[in-house]
């Protein structure tokens, strides 16, 4: 690493442009993954072409470098809280998304959803102010709480690329195929005329019973191992610059296994194409609806949330004070990002979570890295054979980075925690033990909504936004509100954040 002067922040630190580049490289591998799931998982609930699904992913990295950069480097004075943040599609909006998908589906679904994109955006905008004005509801306890929460919901991320997804072709169990041949007897000789069977009922299904050779693949979690295995030895024995970037190298390990072992192939990048420019209203125009607006409104307070936790523990990771001001221009980022998502027929965007924990392992605390990381987006969601190049690596490469990632995000809340008075207030671990309690509800009983009214849904999906809402109200009912918000930015002030 080169030494900066003693004036300079770190935060505000230039290093070399080759440095710039890897670091930066190393941030877009490690929420790449992230960043393209939500265009995939939109673009076929709208039962889109292939060809507008592959536009809706170059316009997704292309707006998430474009609001990277006004995040990290700051457009006038009232937009970019300045830190190294790397900004991606939120995944808080993917249900009411495909919601709107399912009810309706095509350009005109996509519009609807563009439509109500954009509003909420404007909206988010305006109420950005009054949202920092919170800060004083985040004392230690809360923030490190949420931040805990985080961490602890993305590993199940991390743990899914690893092994495969809990539904899908990548299920634990898949359906015996004697069982659908037996159904499908069934239901031909039940609609034969003159028989006597009564009709199969409407949604029986057959239970998957048989294991999936795809789920837990042993070569794929040797591969995930590999990576993991490499990064703790690149860390531990790894020195300067090559320590800094373990990760990138163990996701490097893990391509040129995963090619080697024939799990990894070039196929895509032979078909992509070499440049595609990103257009406004591509894919179809804005249809503006007053409740879907409401509805991704909704998820953008519950983003704008979650993002002034991330924004506090990326300020204590950097040491840089985020006052009010700060958080205003980073909250408003939020709502600049998701208008601008929705011009270009993207989706809301905030700060990425698994990239805060990347500083924390890095230590390099530099905006200047997402910088040069925005810039790489940029690039990526115009040349469209380099983005086929890193959408190749296989999930199995990038989960064994994402435990690495995702648990210090975890860490960073458990060092601020560290900084809280257990001994002293005996309340204290009470907002912890069931704060952290509600907001695991999801991720272990995802059904428990099922009989709550559907307009809440968007709002109790969410183990983050549960936990921050306990935590908050609970400090309030416990500890009463403060409006000294120094402590809300010194949440770790005890602990190195790295």
């Amino acid at each position: 690493m080169s030494t900066a002067s003693p004036a300079v922040h770190p935060v505000d630190q230039h290093l070399p442009a080759g440095q710039l580049t890897a670091l930066g490289l190393q941030h877009v591998l490690v929420m790449y993954a992230g960043a393209v799931a939500v265009p995939l998982i939109i673009g076929r609930a709208l039962n889109l072409t292939p060809d507008l699904v592959a536009k809706l992913i170059s316009a997704d990295l292309f707006c998430c470098g474009l609001v990277t950069l006004i995040q990290a480097l700051g457009a006038t004075r009232w937009f970019g809280v300045q830190l190294p943040v790397m900004m991606g599609v939120t995944f808080a909006a993917v249900a009411p998304m495909v919601s709107m998908a399912q009810s309706t589906a095509g350009p005109a679904g996509a519009g609807l959803i563009f439509g109500s994109v954009i509003g909420a955006g404007v909206v988010s905008i305006l109420i950005a102010p009054l949202i920092s004005r919170m800060l004083r509801f985040f004392p230690p306890v809360v923030t490190g709480t949420i931040i805990a929460v985080i961490g602890i919901s993305l590993m199940r991320v991390g743990i899914n690329w690893i092994f495969g997804n809990p539904v899908g072709p990548t299920a634990p169990a898949v359906v015996n195929p004697d069982h659908v041949k037996w159904l499908a007897e069934a239901q031909a000789a039940a609609g034969a005329p003159g028989s006597s069977l009564p009709p199969v009922p409407k949604g029986f299904a057959v239970v998957p019973t048989v294991p999936n050779p795809r789920y837990g693949d042993l070569t794929g979690v040797g591969i995930s191992a590999l990576v993991l295995l490499s990064i703790l030895l690149i860390s531990k024995f790894a020195r300067g610059f090559v320590a800094n970037i373990s990760v990138l190298l163990g996701i490097c390990i893990g391509g040129v296994a995963a090619t080697a072992m024939g799990l990894m192939s070039f196929e895509k990048v032979a078909r992509a194409q070499w440049f595609d420019l990103v257009l406004p209203f591509e894919i179809a125009l804005p249809i503006f609806d007053p409740v879907l607006i409401l509805t991704m409104t909704l998820v953008m307070v519950v983003v704008m949330i979650e993002s002034t936790g991330m924004f506090l523990a990326l300020g204590e990771m950097t040491d840089r004070k985020i006052d009010q001001a700060a958080l205003t221009r980073g909250l408003r980022t939020d709502g600049l990002g998701t208008l601008i998502g929705g011009i270009f027929n993207t989706f809301p965007y905030t700060s990425f979570s698994p990239n805060v924990g990347l500083v924390a392992v890095t230590g390099v605390k530099s905006r200047f890295v997402c910088v040069a990381g925005g810039l790489i987006l940029i690039l990526l969601g115009l040349l469209p054979k380099m983005a086929a190049l890193v959408e190749s690596l296989p999930t199995v490469v990038l989960g064994g980075a994402g435990l690495v990632m995702f648990g210090m995000v975890a860490a960073t809340g458990i060092r601020i925690l560290g900084a809280v008075d257990f001994k002293g207030n005996r309340f204290n671990a009470m907002i912890v033990a069931v704060s952290i309690g509600v907001g695991m509800v999801p991720l272990v009983a995802p059904n428990f909504r099922q009989w709550m009214p559907h307009s809440i849904h968007p709002l109790i999906e969410s183990g983050i936004l549960l936990a921050s809402i306990t935590a908050v109200l609970l400090n309030v009912f416990f500890n009463g509100a403060s409006r000294d918000t120094s402590a809300a930015v010194d949440a770790a002030r005890q602990a190195d954040a790295h």
